[in-house]
């Protein structure tokens, strides 16, 4: 008898940009990569290529960012990236023990969907993923936008 292994889908990490319409950019990272601030500065010209194009007529400029302090958010490089861009970011306080904002709206539903899940590799996870965001109805970003200043 022989015995066969299989591979755990691994980590995915993805990084989404949302606004009041709906997603943006969706960026699937896999285990073997690590985020630091030249990688993030890359998403985020993506994300400002994305907007562009998934938003016409409407000013690149009246982006405001929300992102928690992770080195490669916090980065000279990327605080550089976003002055160029000129994108705002909203303010998260350092060693909070808050849940960033996105906690609540976007990510703990999307948690939701795929708990008790088994996925076969990393592309199912992501297939999966991208199917909730995308068929989120534009109510559920919109009232999640708005709620942040109450958060």
């Amino acid at each position: 008898m022989k015995a066969k292994t299989r591979l755990s889908a691994g980590k995915v990490l993805a990084t989404i940009f949302v606004d009041s319409r709906g997603d943006l950019l969706i960026v699937f990272l896999h285990d073997q990569r690590t985020v630091n601030a030249a990688y993030y500065c890359q998403v985020l010209q993506s994300a400002k290529t994305s907007y562009r194009n998934k938003r016409r007529g409407v000013p690149i400029r009246d982006v405001i960012l929300l992102h928690d302090n992770a080195r490669p958010h916090t980065a000279l490089l990327t605080r550089d990236k976003l002055e160029e861009m000129g994108w705002e970011t909203l303010k998260h306080p350092p060693y909070s023990p808050d849940l960033s904002p996105c906690d609540y709206f976007l990510f703990a539903p999307l948690k939701e969907s795929l708990g008790g899940k088994r996925f076969e590799n990393n592309e199912d996870v992501e297939k999966d993923v991208l199917d909730w965001l995308t068929t989120r109805p534009q109510s559920f970003y919109e009232q999640g936008i708005f709620k942040l200043p109450n958060r």
